[in-house]
This record gives C-alpha cells, sequence and structure tokens, in this order.
C-alpha cells in the first residue's frame, strides 16, 4: 500500500504534468490551427473545419514532446516543494532524496506504459481520420498507393485515362513483377500491359519489354516502353512514411506486408523501437531533471530552472533525432540507433546519483 506521503508526491508529480501538457497542448493548437486555416481557405467549408482538424492532429504531436514535458514538469514539482520547504520536511521524516526521486521515475514509467497502450492507439486513430479526411480535401485525392498482401497498388490518372498499376516487389528504384491496367475515364479496360521490370527512378517510368493485351491480342515488345505517371520511387516511399496514424497492431501487419513486398522495414523498425522505449525515455528524462533540481543552489530563479530545462529538452531531442537518422541510414544498427542515446543518459545519472543524499 502507498504510504500518505507518497500518494501526497504522486498526486503533486500528476498535477504538474497535466498542467503542462495543457500548456503544450494550447501551444500546438494555436500554432497548428493557423496553417489548417490556409489549406482549407480556398475551400466553401464551414468556419470551424480548420480547429476540428487542428484537433484531430494534435494528439500525435503531443505525444511526441512528452518525453520533455516530464522533465519540464519535474522542475515545477521540486520547485513547489523547494518553496514550501518541503525537502527539509520529508527528510526529518526519513525520506531522503533518493526514495523521492525512484518514487518519481517508477511513476514515470508506469505513466509511459498507459501512454503507449492507450494514449497513443487513441492519437494514431485520430491522425488516421485527419490524414483521410485531408486526401479527400487535396488536389492529388486521385493518385493513391497503398500495400497490401499481394504487393503494391497504385491508381493514377493522366490524360482522362485511369491507370491501377500493381506490383510484387519493390527493388530500389525498381518494381518487379508488373501489371498495369489501362482504363479510359469510364472504366473501359483498353489494354493490360505487363512486364519484369519498370524503372520508376523518376516520374517517366521504363518498363523493359513489356507484354501487351489489347482486344484479346498480346503483343511482346522487344523495345522498352515509356509512360507518364505521377509517381517516382521517392513519393510512392513517402506516401508510406507516416507510422503515426497506424497503432500497433496496424504496424506490425504492415511490417509483414512490407518484408513481402521487398519494401525496406527500417523506418517501421524505428517507429517500434521508439514506442518500446518510451516509458523507459519519460522515466529517464524524470531521473535527468530530479539530479538537475538537486545540483541546483535552492536560492537560483526559476527563470534560470526553467531555461536550463529547455536547452536540455532540445540537446536530448536533436542527440536522440541525429542517432535516428544514422541507424536509418544503416551506419550503425538500428536497435542501437534507439537505445544508445538511452544507455548514455543512463550512465550518466548513475553518475549524478553518488551522493544525491548530500544535497
Amino acid at each position: 500500500m502507498l504510504k500518505t506521503f507518497e500518494k501526497y508526491l504522486i498526486k503533486l508529480f500528476l498535477k504538474k504534468i497535466l498542467t503542462m501538457s495543457l500548456i503544450f497542448l494550447s501551444l500546438i493548437l494555436i500554432l497548428s490551427v493557423f496553417e489548417e486555416i490556409n489549406f482549407f481557405k480556398e475551400l466553401n467549408l464551414h468556419f470551424t473545419y480548420p480547429f476540428f482538424m487542428t484537433l484531430l492532429n494534435a494528439p500525435v504531436t503531443l505525444l511526441e514532446i512528452f518525453p520533455f514535458i516530464f522533465l519540464l514538469s519535474t522542475q515545477f514539482f521540486f520547485i513547489e516543494l523547494i518553496e514550501k520547504n518541503e525537502i527539509g520536511v520529508l527528510k526529518t521524516n526519513g525520506i531522503d532524496n533518493f526514495k523521492v526521486i525512484k518514487l518519481l521515475s517508477l511513476t514515470s514509467f508506469i505513466l509511459g506504459l498507459l501512454l503507449i497502450v492507450f494514449f497513443y492507439n487513441f492519437s494514431s486513430k485520430l491522425k488516421f481520420l485527419y490524414l483521410d479526411i485531408k486526401n479527400n480535401y487535396s488536389k492529388d485525392n486521385k493518385y493513391l498507393a497503398v500495400i497490401t498482401n499481394n504487393g503494391l497498388w497504385i491508381k493514377d490518372e493522366i490524360d482522362e485515362k485511369i491507370y491501377i498499376i500493381n506490383a510484387a516487389v519493390i527493388q530500389k528504384n525498381k518494381l518487379r513483377q508488373v501489371s498495369i491496367n489501362e482504363f479510359d475515364k469510364n472504366f473501359n479496360l483498353i489494354r493490360l500491359i505487363e512486364s519484369e521490370e519498370v524503372d520508376i527512378s523518376n516520374l517517366e517510368w521504363i518498363i523493359y519489354k513489356p507484354k501487351i493485351s489489347k482486344n484479346n491480342k498480346t503483343q511482346i515488345l522487344k523495345m522498352n516502353m515509356n509512360l507518364i505517371t505521377h509517381f517516382d520511387i521517392q513519393k510512392i516511399y513517402g506516401m508510406f512514411r507516416n507510422l503515426t496514424s497506424l497503432n500497433i497492431f496496424e504496424l506490425f501487419k504492415l511490417r509483414s506486408d512490407y518484408k513481402s513486398l521487398g519494401y525496406s522495414t527500417l523506418e517501421i523498425e524505428s517507429h517500434l523501437h521508439k514506442l518500446a522505449a518510451f516509458p523507459l525515455y519519460v522515466s529517464i528524462m524524470t531521473l535527468l531533471s530530479s539530479i538537475l533540481m538537486f545540483n541546483i543552489k535552492r536560492d537560483t530563479s526559476m527563470i534560470f530552472h526553467i531555461i536550463i530545462g529547455i536547452f536540455l529538452s532540445v540537446l536530448i531531442y536533436y542527440f536522440y533525432f541525429l542517432s535516428n537518422l544514422i541507424g536509418q541510414s544503416e551506419k550503425i544498427p538500428l536497435y542501437a540507433s534507439v537505445w544508445l542515446p538511452l544507455g548514455l543518459l543512463v550512465i550518466f545519472i548513475f553518475i549524478g546519483l553518488i551522493r544525491i543524499n548530500e544535497k
């Protein structure tokens, strides 16, 4: 059972996290709504639409900055304890600094687990709805690409012709085992183009030795054939990179589909590792902030604490971001790119915990 002091400290810590989360959520809403207004300004929609879209997109953004919310919340938690002289009261009752830090870090870890299990899956659904609505009003909404168990599927429209394209494998800048169904605007089949290999390095595809079926006749060309599309390899890759719109189960399914297609799973693996590391990440930020607060003089101004916290948040964010980029470029193992920065922070924390009860 939790003791009275533990209940008090946990309640105060959760209160600070909630307050800080609401502050950051408000900032996200204010900054994001202008982008949505700019997107919808030429459409004849109700004026509340941009605000609704902003609400759908905000939870995903909030989740990304939660580690820094934990860091700043911990600072304000200790600032209140210091202002009320409750650190001394706790020590008088046999509760040392290490016990307080251990309680906060454990609370952070459990809260991090709950955020991943519940809040992440909730925010991913909202993000999916956001992207779906945005696509309906996008100028490119008639150009679609999806990955299923049957490979890559693309719907494209060029010069009043509709193309339904299927490829079994993506390999570097090429599609393998490709079939292209060409229809008129009324979806009457014009011809079927099949090829073992198609180069999609740019918007003008090169179809190698195509087999063309038209009016029940089949012809195999010895020359390569060109096809103008709205897709190249970079655009196709880009359409599947918004992994925050998928819940955990969908991410595992997508990884399986990518493997069957021969598509790189590096980004999905990186995203899954980051989700797995999230509870530890927020715990580390709480520990780091706690050590920082115990090592700064008690009479230091609140503004100084906040500046240090923000500087530390930015520094860790860019270090973590850079490590992930290096991992996705395969210069270091992917798992190391996610866990190594956290490991280095843990080492720093262990050093900071030495003689922490003497602070």
